[in-house]
């Protein structure tokens, strides 16, 4: 049986490595966000923050500027967020304890609900301009494309689990999953975002993996795959979102040494010369998520 905790990621990680991006493309010294769960925004991805005092902040809607384009599933900015009057102030403390002041906020909208937030700031008055604007906006895009294409990835996967015991045979099943992979597919090639359509091709290459099925380059998927053990593949992804090996054995609980063992077996099964080289080389291969 096939659960959708196998083939989706966690949507925490895809907010955080969105945020990296906008961080090094637009200049903005603070970036941050989290997701929605049960109608409140929760702060959990955080880059260039002095103190903890967002961390895990919970934003009912309308509240502070975060539940106020939650609530309104629009951008909004403020240029001096503590003189502000077109929100309220119940997160004055937090917010100018980290000594932010100018703060734009993008929610990342699916199927017409905010599913998370994304900020950026800065320590000083004046509006952010156009260009972080526009960074941020286009990364909130992308981001509500990839969370509704795992939406729907989750909702077929289900669909076949919940269908599975009433399907006559082995066949019905191999027949819904080649299904699952056919519209991935397509997915893929509707989409215009590089980024996008390499994390759509890598889950269909794990739906071929599982048929048997050749890849778009005509070799069997598992035939053209190395054999990585499950912690090495836990390892390499982490090294994907851009974590350090210490930051590695602190996600997995392992040591910063042992991080090390396994890239380098990574490395030596992908034939790769660099971190770098084996995370596209895992990720070309179908073996990774993002």
């Amino acid at each position: 049986m096939i659960h959708s905790n196998l083939l989706r990621p966690r949507d925490g990680d895809a907010l955080r490595a969105e945020l990296r991006q906008v961080a090094a493309t637009s200049g903005v010294p603070v970036v941050f966000g989290g997701e929605v769960s049960s109608n409140t925004l929760y702060l959990s991805e955080f880059h260039g923050t002095r103190t903890r005092g967002l961390d895990g902040l919970a934003i009912a809607p309308r509240s502070g500027l975060g539940g106020r384009v939650m609530a309104q599933r629009r951008p909004a900015a403020v240029s001096d967020y503590g003189s502000s009057l077109s929100i309220t102030h119940h997160f004055d403390r937090p917010v100018l304890g980290e000594g932010l002041k100018s703060i734009l906020a993008v929610p990342v909208v699916v199927a017409g609900a905010a599913r998370l937030v994304m900020y950026a700031a800065v320590r000083e008055r004046g509006p952010l301009g156009d260009r972080v604007t526009d960074l941020m906006t286009t990364a909130a895009r992308r981001l509500g494309q990839e969370i509704a294409v795992r939406d729907e990835v989750d909702r077929r996967v289900r669909l076949l689990e919940t269908t599975g015991s009433m399907l006559d045979s082995d066949a019905s099943r191999t027949a819904e999953l080649r299904s699952v992979h056919e519209e991935l597919a397509d997915l893929a090639r509707s989409v215009d975002d590089g980024i996008i359509r390499r994390r759509l091709d890598a889950v269909a290459a794990r739906v071929a993996a599982s048929l048997g099925q050749e890849t778009h380059h005509g070799t069997r998927a598992e035939e053209m795959s190395p054999s990585l053990t499950p912690r090495e593949i836990d390892v390499i992804s982490q090294v994907a979102l851009g974590c350090t090996n210490i930051e590695v054995g602190r996600r997995l609980s392992i040591g910063a040494e042992t991080v090390k063992s396994y890239l380098r077996s990574v490395m030596r099964k992908t034939d790769s010369h660099t971190r770098y080289e084996a995370v596209m080389t895992c990720r070309r291969l179908g073996l990774l998520n993002s």
